[in-house]
């Protein structure tokens, strides 16, 4: 009954797959400003002026199509001869190129560095060798294969220093992993058979003892290829509310398209009429156009989307979609289990509290019984406390008759049949019902020190053997330090919090008051938490949750938002919409405040963007009609030197303000924790009103600069 020892691993600087191959590492944390990105998007920048790319987006294709037309015309000019008109319209088709170049320099940056990050996980994968046994009773027989060749369902050994072939579910054998080419952390992780972490993933390294693995996935399936194309941005689509969004956009761009198609005629017609003036000419009604449709957010809106699955990925998270993403961004409702999440989850066994009939050191002796098989942190401190203090032997133990009783979540009850006796610990309530249907009595000073512990925030596990209840461990947790103020930081932001736990109503109770949540669920079953998460939906309310185990996968499926711990099961993992490379419960927090930013972000420069264009109105209207119509002149506030100029400085900044925003969308706006008619506001004053006034004065600027040098 021996468990493998583990021992303690300090990581070297020569642990080359961890070092070099990190996700936490030069991939990840790649400086948008890093040279070889930028030589890369340059060159990415031109390749999307292909016809196909540029039609994905359609306000771009309008610029686009625009630009050629103006070269065009600007050719033609030159072949004529040169005169001030051919070297206007030259800058105005160089400018509208640079406008093209500049919005996908924008979203190929952001995909260079998503596929730096794609580059750095396929380092990860080696096509070794793996051990593939015929049967789990003869380890010592195996066939040598390639990992590639191994299929769904084929069982390999991996002993320490080997890697680990393929994605699987341990079946045997407690073993220290190495996940730092995938987590980043490099802290070593325990992976055992049985319970909630016994899930591993191709690519990583066992450091200790050894493990048996049944594969889980075919060739090309398996988690780190998901990741790869993930991140890689293959596969991304764009979410509803960036189609909803570019619906509104094209919307806006066809209706200045319309306007811009029939001011030609009408122009001319008012010459003919006047007999005086010039009508205008089709590279400046080109112009018009592309300083009136939305192009700041048409040229952003690609990279904001992609900048923000990278910023989830750099918090060490894998989302399967854009979708999810956004989602988190306008969750309702969190649901947290307690252990882990809300308390440090290292609940450690305190005192034992005998029944009046049973003495201190029988209620340990069969504690620890009903313990030396439980390999949870709790069940691993009751045999400790045991043994410090009333220093046991393997004497207790010894026997070759008995059965161990696993813990599930419907009986909420554990424990071993040793000999004639049946220990049994667990929930009250559980061991209660136990005892009543052996024709036992439940005394009532075991249910005065139920409640006592209870209300301290502890948990009771009440010990029986038999029909015979003999005492009451108490097992403490802790809240974790800060984790009220994060709370404080959600419900500002108008989200509600309700924490899950197996634990008794008093003791969840007492924690959730502590930790300042908004709501709870004791004794929660799985399908209580499937139950409560479509109460929520059914409320018209978007849910996130975390899971690990497979009991969590219903609920998982049903959560709008569903992140799995990386060290959880398979069924949790395919259930859940996101991944934890980190497996840390309260990453959901900062899910939800990575999903709110993108959509800050992507409100914020549209509401810019929308903004600016007025500005431009102003600009570009009355230079380019004042030979048309003089009375046009009234609107020219801004005084700028000539028709000619204004019309240039208005283009010039309609380039060069996508490239002032590149970092802005890549980095996301500065986060606030607040309700979103907080956040509307602000953003509305500052991007809103920024938008309207940065335009007059970067437009005069460049119009002043054009006019000085004479570059006009």
């Amino acid at each position: 009954m021996m468990k493998p020892e583990i021992k303690s691993l300090t990581k070297t600087k020569n642990d080359s797959e961890s070092t070099t191959f990190n996700t936490h590492g030069n991939a990840t944390k790649q400086n948008m400003l890093n040279a070889k990105l930028i030589k890369e998007a340059i060159k990415q920048a031109f390749i999307k002026l292909h016809p196909k790319k540029q039609w994905r987006n359609p306000i771009m294709f309008v610029v686009y199509v625009g630009s050629i037309l103006t070269t065009l015309l600007t050719i033609q000019m030159w072949a004529v001869g040169h005169n001030s008109d051919s070297y206007f319209n030259l800058s105005i088709s160089l400018w509208l190129w640079f406008t093209i170049l500049f919005a996908n320099f924008a979203e190929a940056l952001a995909e260079g560095r998503s596929k730096a990050q794609a580059d750095s996980l396929r380092q990860t994968r080696q096509d070794i060798k793996a051990r593939k046994l015929e049967s789990v009773v003869h380890k010592e027989t195996f066939t040598e294969i390639l990992a590639s060749d191994l299929k769904k369902g084929d069982i390999v050994i991996v002993e320490a220093g080997e890697m680990i072939p393929a994605d699987g579910e341990v079946i045997e054998g407690l073993a220290s992993v190495d996940e730092s080419a995938i987590t980043g952390e490099s802290a070593p992780v325990i992976r055992e058979s049985g319970g909630d972490f016994s899930a591993v993933t191709g690519g990583t390294r066992v450091l200790s003892d050894y493990l048996i693995i049944k594969i889980t996935q075919d060739k090309g399936q398996g988690f780190l290829d998901r990741m790869i194309a993930l991140v890689d941005g293959a596969k991304r689509r764009k979410t509803p509310n960036e189609i909803a969004l570019t619906i509104l956009l094209v919307a806006l761009t066809f209706i200045f398209l319309m306007v811009c198609v029939t001011l030609l005629p009408f122009s001319k017609f008012a010459v003919l009429s006047s007999g005086t003036g010039v009508p205008v000419t089709v590279v400046i009604l080109v112009a018009l156009l592309v300083c009136l449709i939305p192009t700041t957010i048409g040229g952003l809106l690609s990279a904001i989307g992609v900048a923000g699955m990278n910023r989830m990925m750099q918090a060490n998270v894998v989302a399967t979609s854009g979708r999810a993403v956004e989602a988190a961004g306008d969750v309702d409702v969190l649901l947290l289990d307690k252990t882990g999440t809300i308390t440090y989850g290292n609940r450690q066994a305190s005192q034992f509290i005998a029944a009046p009939d049973v003495s201190d050191k029988e209620l340990a002796e069969a504690a620890l019984i009903g313990s030396f098989m439980d390999e949870t942190p709790e069940g691993r401190s009751i045999v400790k406390l045991a043994q410090q203090k009333f220093k046991f032997t393997n004497e207790v133990t010894e026997s070759k008759d008995f059965t161990v009783i696993e813990f599930s979540a419907q009986t909420r009850m554990s424990g071993i049949d040793i000999d004639e006796r049946k220990i049994r610990k667990g929930a009250f309530d559980s061991i209660s019902r136990w005892v009543t249907n052996l024709g036992g009595i439940v005394p009532e000073i075991i249910t005065f020190h139920v409640e006592s512990i209870a209300r301290q925030g502890s948990t009771p596990l009440v010990i029986a053997d038999r029909k015979k209840i003999l005492g009451v461990v108490e097992l403490k947790d802790t809240v974790k330090a800060g984790i009220r103020e994060r709370f404080a930081e959600l419900h500002n932001m108008g989200i509600s919090t309700v924490m899950i736990t197996g634990d008794n109503v008093l003791t969840a109770a007492a924690i959730a008051a502590e930790a300042g949540v908004d709501d709870f669920m004791a004794e929660a079953t799985p399908e209580q938490k499937l139950t409560r998460i479509r109460s929520y939906q059914e409320q018209g309310k978007l849910v996130a949750m975390t899971g690990d185990g497979t009991n969590d996968a219903p609920a998982l499926a049903q959560a709008d938002v569903a992140v799995a711990m990386n060290s959880g099961t398979q069924a949790a993992k395919e259930a859940a919409n996101m991944v934890d490379l980190d497996s840390n419960p309260t990453k959901l927090i900062e899910i939800v405040q990575i999903g709110k930013q993108m959509l800050m972000t992507r409100g914020a420069l549209t509401t810019f963007s929308l903004a600016n264009d007025i500005a431009k109105y102003f600009a570009i209207i009355p230079a380019a009609f004042a030979s048309t119509y003089p009375e046009l002149k009234v609107l020219d506030i801004m005084d700028l030197g000539s028709p000619s100029s204004a019309i240039l400085s208005a283009i010039i900044f309609n380039a060069l303000i996508i490239v002032g925003l590149i970092p802005l969308a890549l980095k996301g706006v500065r986060y606030r924790a607040t309700k979103a008619a907080t956040l509307l506001r602000i953003n509305f004053l500052i991007y809103g009103f920024g938008g309207v006034i940065l335009p007059f004065v970067c437009i005069k600027a460049i119009d002043i600069f054009l006019n000085v040098f004479h570059l006009v």
